[in-house]
């Protein structure tokens, strides 16, 4: 028999996201707000990331993963906030009916006014990325390694190289150099890292760890468990250069080669995905295409840093509340907002929501290259309306910029906003 409930919102996934997006949800009058977790705790990816450097921004403090995480899932607990745990969501409806089941009740229809998606995201694996050789023991994802090593308490391996510089990886590669691992090298295809500056230095130069830019791992040996790896360079077009192939031993490969948004349900409830974020096109609501289904977190674009993902979790709450409560008013005109020179994407990629007493619109951008001392502009029809001045730019360090609110009243017949990212000197 089919269990069938009904809730004003229910928020598929219980990281930092989905419990930041419930929170603020029941702050805004919604108290019938369910939370659908397919782990046995809340937390999300939090509980095993046992480093600190979280919470700067959000708490004004420093905390580790499972600090940050706590705090949420207190907040959750005080509001008696539902939660559903070690719940599979199988389909998403377009008519807002989410069929889920767990050991406890079953199979479940639960018929949603708002839905929030915050599934999180999920690791490229060998498979993904094609690694020739053989498949022994001993290749995993720095994900898996990261859970492997902090919560199961497993020691991994004694010879280790890590293929890509996302911040998971570094992490890493610091993490196993404390477990008394030889991290021989974090090998990098691009002219650049992948990962925050900070954790460059802190992960990797601190403890004297290489870092091979420009290379590779192209091949693979070993039968049961891994035995070595060769390590090629390549060239400004990421082609492999032949003779420069050299031979690393090891018996652990960890892979940080990037991110993708869990957009499996999204895509079966129909909901339009960005190709360059690989998540869903979404207004300043964070509301997708279809009405009352909207996305924050991971889900929607991959982030560095967990206080962004709060920030943009509270910015959906808000909105879903107000479409729960029918307060939730749209301009006649929609306003694409347009991702320029240097600029590889743009959250959100659309204005049209009514709000008298907004003051700023939070827009968060990453650039497709690294910058130095650039200037962000903000155009409309080739004319500068607004320009932020930064330092430098990195493709790994997500851009956060406010959107005043006076751009978009002061002028009139708006249709698309375009924000370039410009080297001075360059253009």
């Amino acid at each position: 028999m089919m269990l069938k409930l009904k809730r004003d919102l229910v928020v598929i996934g219980g990281g930092p996201a989905g419990m930041a997006a419930a929170d603020k949800a029941y702050d805004e009058g919604i108290e019938e707000v369910l939370i659908l977790e397919r782990d046995f705790e809340l937390g999300g990816i939090l509980p095993q990331c046992i480093h600190n450097g979280f919470g700067l921004h959000h708490f004004k403090e420093e905390l580790t993963g499972p600090e940050y995480a706590q705090r949420y899932i207190d907040l959750i607990a005080r509001k008696s906030i539902e939660v559903k745990l070690d719940t599979m969501v199988l389909d998403i409806t377009v008519d807002k009916k989410i069929y889920a089941m767990n050991s406890k009740d079953g199979f479940m229809e639960i018929e949603a006014t708002a839905i929030v998606l915050a599934m999180g995201c999920r690791e490229r694996t060998a498979g993904a990325i094609g690694i020739p050789g053989t498949r022994p023991a001993g290749v995993l994802t720095a994900g898996t390694a990261q859970r492997f090593t902090n919560i199961e308490g497993f020691v991994l391996g004694k010879e280790v190289v890590i293929l890509g510089s996302g911040d998971i990886g570094l992490i890493m590669a610091r993490r196993m150099r404390l477990e008394g691992a030889n991290v021989k090298a974090v090998v990098e295809l691009l002219p650049y890292t992948g990962g925050l500056t900070r954790n460059v230095v802190q992960c990797l130069e601190d403890y004297d760890i290489p870092l091979l830019l420009n290379h590779t791992v192209t091949n693979v040996k070993g039968e049961n468990r891994i035995e070595s790896v060769i390590i090629s360079e390549v060239d400004e077009k990421l082609k492999v250069i032949p003779g420069t192939e050299k031979e690393f031993s090891c018996d652990t490969l960890l892979l940080s080669v990037g991110l993708i948004p869990e957009n499996e349900l999204s895509k079966k409830a129909g909901v339009k995905l960005d190709q360059r974020t690989k998540g869903p096109i979404v207004n300043e609501g964070r509301e997708t295409s279809i009405s009352g289904i909207f996305a924050c977190g991971n889900v929607l674009h991959v982030h560095d840093l967990v206080d962004y993902v709060t920030e943009e979790a509270v910015i959906t709450g808000y909105w879903a509340a107000r479409f729960i409560k029918d307060k939730y008013q749209k301009n006649s005109e929609r306003r694409q907002i347009k991702a320029g020179k240097n600029v590889n994407y743009v959250v959100p990629q659309y204005l049209d929501l009514v709000d008298h007493d907004r003051k700023k619109t939070p827009l968060y951008m990453r650039v497709s290259k690294p910058l130095t001392n650039v200037d962000i502009k903000i155009s409309l029809k080739g004319n500068t309306l607004l320009t932020f001045k930064q330092d430098y730019a990195r493709p790994g360090e997500m851009i956060n910029i406010n959107l005043p609110e006076k751009i978009l009243n002061e002028e009139e017949n708006i249709e698309e906003i375009t924000i370039d990212i410009i080297e001075k000197g360059v253009h």
